[in-house]
């Protein structure tokens, strides 16, 4: 019997946890950090003060927590990226076009505004840095893996890096205003690049 009455119990409690993170991400997208507040949270949600102030006592706790939701939604964000790419000619500029998209989606901006705001805040840096550090080490792995390019060849790395930048980049520019066209465009350039090098390395090596 008391197996039964905590599994539902437990599962309720998830659920209004991850409302609660979700709210606060959406907030974070619409309003910036400094228009997120711990009511407006609750209020979207629809979970009473007193129960989010119970999971989350406060701003830094709730945003934090939300930080490390949101590291996990980009990782599988990331990991699908895999799903349904072309293999062979077309494979680079539909990876490259696909790190573009994720950068320029609504993950990426609720992450930014974590960045400005742990920019003055020692508190949220303490949990961003880190976080932040791992998810580009799993993000540039994830690149290596999705282009097929082997690290030990001389300036690969830094490609990859390079690609990385320029996603990063340009999904801030989106951020401003929608520049999707402009987007496709460059990443359509820098594919065909990156197709150079690693035809012109994997003829070198054979």
């Amino acid at each position: 019997m008391t197996t039964t009455t905590r599994v539902p119990q437990e599962e309720r409690t998830r659920a209004m946890r991850e409302r609660l993170l979700i709210a606060s991400v959406e907030l974070l997208i619409e309003r910036g950090w400094s228009g997120t507040s711990t009511t407006l949270v609750s209020q979207r949600a629809g979970v009473s003060r007193r129960a989010q102030l119970h999971h989350f006592p406060s701003k830094g706790a709730l945003v934090v927590a939300a930080v490390e939701w949101l590291a996990e939604r980009r990782a599988e964000e990331l990991a699908a990226l895999a799903e349904g790419l072309p293999r062979g000619k077309g494979r680079t500029r539909a990876v490259v076009q696909a790190l573009g998209d994720h950068f320029a989606g609504e993950v990426f901006t609720a992450a930014l505004e974590l960045w400005v705001a742990a920019r003055t805040d020692p508190d949220l840096l303490a949990v961003v840095g880190p976080l932040e550090q791992r998810l580009g080490r799993e993000t540039h792995r994830t690149a290596v893996e999705l282009l097929g390019v082997d690290e030990t060849v001389p300036g690969a790395r830094e490609l990859i890096q390079a690609t990385l930048d320029l996603v990063r980049g340009l999904g801030l520019a989106n951020t401003i205003s929608d520049d999707t066209r402009r987007r496709r465009q460059i990443l359509n350039r820098w594919a065909d690049q990156l197709d150079l090098f690693l035809t012109t390395t994997t003829l070198e090596g054979a």
